[in-house]
């Protein structure tokens, strides 16, 4: 049985990830691993109209909230709009506007911002944002985005062809918002501050505990659980230097729980250095149902009197292909089990339920994530 390219360019990059990964763990920097408790981004959000598109706006018969928007604009620069007047716009577009406002952000600070079509707009390429302000999740507004669009798309339709490349339903303005408002971000209390693992291992968060000891002395750092480390740290004015110290500590991480990771929309499999698994046999086969129906006219004799009648003949088929019992052995590296899954011959798809099948009967040994 021979394996299909697909799931030999698979196992391939994860043979070779194994390679990469076989080596002792090295030491890396808590910047890397661990983040300060209070350092942390927002997201703001906010809702604007685009203008200068070259008649490829929003359908306003379609998007009656467009108009709504620019009639409130219009109101407010002084320009009434006589009722009953119905505007058939083409270069106007309602989008909706996204940014990410960093850590110690201060006024006048320039963040780039998301610009994406929330109507039928065809393409936003070329552009403008209007002033839009961009608020928090408490209604306050942080930043106000304004400018021209970059968009990394093109296309043309005409007599009703088309030819796109990439999206052009959104886009990006680098520095685009001007940020209005700060947001604080108190780094611990008086003498303490907390250290967080992107991933909760105790192991590393005792490697970590104990790193900042030796760096800063004894009794500095107490790992509290699995995630958070706690930090006796120095007064506010000499926290900066204290913080640029910590993050720069070097920490050998722990190695990481076996785990198997399928997507099971894709049919990608991606398991790391950890995973083993214990001598078995998998039977699997491929079956497949197949219909095939053809019209059948049934026409009268001569003078008969009778009706032609058209009816429908379908054949069935059913195929299984494979499913004879192949031995998977046992390995003690991940290349042992690329070689052993290789030898099943198995495409994508199929991996993902014998990996199911495997974690059931108590032959692979790590966790199971479908993603």
């Amino acid at each position: 049985m021979h394996t299909s390219r697909t799931l030999r360019s698979i196992l391939g990059l994860v043979a070779l990830c194994a390679a990469a990964l076989g080596v002792p763990a090295h030491a890396e920097r808590l910047k890397e691993l661990a983040s300060i408790q209070g350092v942390r981004d927002n997201q703001l959000i906010g809702y604007g109209l685009m203008v200068g598109l070259d008649g490829t706006g929003d359908q306003t018969t379609q998007t009656p909230f467009t108009v709504q928007s620019l009639n409130n604009m219009l109101q407010q620069l002084g320009i009434t709009i006589p009722q009953g007047v119905n505007m058939q716009l083409k270069n106007v577009a309602a989008v909706m506007v996204t940014a990410t406002l960093p850590a110690f952000a201060r006024p006048g600070q320039a963040i780039d911002v998301t610009v994406s079509s929330m109507g039928n707009a065809k393409s936003l390429r070329g552009g403008t944002l209007l002033l839009t302000p961009l608020k928090g999740v408490d209604g306050q507004t942080y930043a106000l985005a304004q400018g021209n669009m970059v968009v990394g798309g093109a296309g043309a339709s005409a007599n009703g062809s088309k030819v796109q490349i990439n999206q052009l339903g959104s886009g990006r303005i680098p520095a685009g918002g001007l940020v209005e408002r700060a947001v604080e971000a108190p780094l611990g209390g008086d003498s303490t501050l907390s250290v967080e693992l992107n991933r909760s291992d105790f192991g590393t968060a005792k490697a970590a505990a104990d790193a900042i000891n030796r760096e800063f002395g004894a009794g500095t750092a107490d790992a509290q659980d699995a995630r958070v480390i706690v930090v006796r740290a120095p007064m506010p004015e000499a926290r900066v230097g204290f913080l640029a110290r910590l993050e720069a500590i070097d920490v050998t991480p722990s190695q990481a729980t076996a785990r198997v990771v399928v997507n099971a929309r894709t049919g990608s499999v991606v398991m790391n250095q950890n995973v083993r698994v214990q001598d078995c046999a998998v039977a699997h086969g491929n079956l497949s149902v197949v219909i095939n129906t053809e019209p059948v006219v049934s026409q009268p004799g001569a003078f008969s009197g009778g009706q032609t009648v058209a009816a429908q003949t379908s054949q069935i088929s059913v195929n299984q292909g494979g499913g004879a019992l192949q031995m998977v052995k046992g390995g003690a590296s991940l290349a042992d089990v690329v070689k052993g899954l290789n030898s099943l011959g198995a495409n994508p798809q199929d991996l993902v339920s014998i990996l199911q099948a495997m974690k059931s009967a108590g032959a692979l040994r790590a966790e199971l994530e479908i993603i």
